[in-house]
């Protein structure tokens, strides 16, 4: 088999440049073996507002101009909802706050995106007296949704393998790519936490960060918006809602604890008053970077051998922008952006 790319991983970081590829008609298979889950805590937050401290998300503007048409492309390709247009509503916790939002709505970066009218709480079961702040142009991802029926999709297709790649067994005879009975002119590894048992690129720094998320049935709830404060509380329907999510650096499984549930439900506890039930717990390991940005580019010593991973947690907004750079890396030599380039930490 002949093919232009072997992709490796088909989480964000490998749909988004199957999208690319898809764009350009190049041909390709793609390998997953269904271990990495990052995306199962994924909460599909497209948000351009860092909440914590009212500050823009790098690139924002430019990372939503491409990721929400992508989105809305895929809705048709695959025939399934995806994209939810949903406010996110932050808690005020003290007058300062409320302060701190209308001096950062002023800013350039800032002021499309932030609300300058205070929400006043209604939901008797929400503890809000302060009110809330609303960030504009928001919205989620059918993140669980999207994997499966792009999965299935490529295995309709014959372009995915579902078996784990054996690095062993892949050749770099230049100008091409040899792997079995597989020819590419390139291959690029967008497997996530599993780069780090990657021989060609388990240098780099990711710092596998591990996260649980709990589903909650709701029945007296009642919200239409996402809800930041201490914990995002997003509505999927039904009265469900996922809550989440945590951050550990040192559990580096996918088991799901007792410590996470209780951590969240105490965050929960302190802004719901209602009733609810834990219907489900999830964990997966996010490939985050210590710089906080992707981890995009060539292997030094090999030149049809790329990575696309790092996304971090905000992989629905971010993996379309890095996607698009990488493939006009390769196809264009057009240079990467200095601050997502491997070769920062070569």
């Amino acid at each position: 088999m002949k093919v232009d790319y072997i992709i490796v991983g088909i989480g964000l970081a490998g749909i988004s440049f199957c999208e690319q590829l898809k764009a350009h008609n190049k041909t390709f298979i793609v390998f997953d073996n269904k271990s990495q889950q990052s995306s199962t805590v994924a909460g599909g937050l497209y948000n351009p507002v860092v909440l914590k401290r009212f500050t823009s998300v790098w690139k924002s503007k430019e990372q939503l101009s491409i990721a929400l048409p992508m989105y809305e492309q895929l809705e048709k390709t695959l025939g399934v909802k995806l994209d939810y247009k949903i406010p996110v509503y932050r808690k005020f916790a003290s007058l300062e706050e409320q302060n701190d939002w209308f001096t950062a709505s002023d800013k350039p970066k800032l002021s499309e995106y932030l609300s300058t009218d205070i929400i006043k709480n209604s939901n008797e079961y929400i503890d809000a007296p302060l009110g809330f702040g609303e960030v504009l142009q928001t919205g989620r991802v059918d993140v669980k949704t999207l994997i499966e029926k792009y999965k299935a999709q490529l295995l309709k297709d014959s372009l995915l393998i579902e078996d784990a790649f054996h690095y062993d067994d892949l050749k770099n005879d230049k100008p091409s790519i040899h792997y079995k009975n597989i020819i590419a002119k390139n291959i690029v590894f967008a497997e996530g936490f599993g780069v780090v048992k990657n021989p060609f690129f388990k240098h780099l720094p990711l710092v596998p960060t591990k996260g649980e998320l709990l589903t909650i049935k709701a029945p007296n709830l009642k919200i239409d918006y996402v809800l930041k404060a201490g914990v995002f509380l997003i509505p999927l329907g039904d009265d469900i809602y996922s809550v989440g999510a945590t951050y550990e650096w040192e559990d580096k499984t996918h088991a799901i604890t007792k410590k996470a549930k209780e951590t969240l439900l105490s965050k929960l506890d302190k802004l719901i008053n209602c009733e609810y039930e834990v219907v489900n717990q999830v964990a997966g390991i996010r490939p985050t970077v210590k710089d906080r940005r992707p981890l995009v580019g060539k292997h030094i010593n090999n030149e049809n051998i790329y990575v696309l991973n790092g996304l971090g947690t905000r992989g629905v907004m971010i993996g379309p922008y890095v996607a698009k750079q990488l493939y006009n890396f390769i196809e264009h030599r057009i240079p990467l952006e200095k601050e997502i380039d491997i070769l920062r930490f070569e």
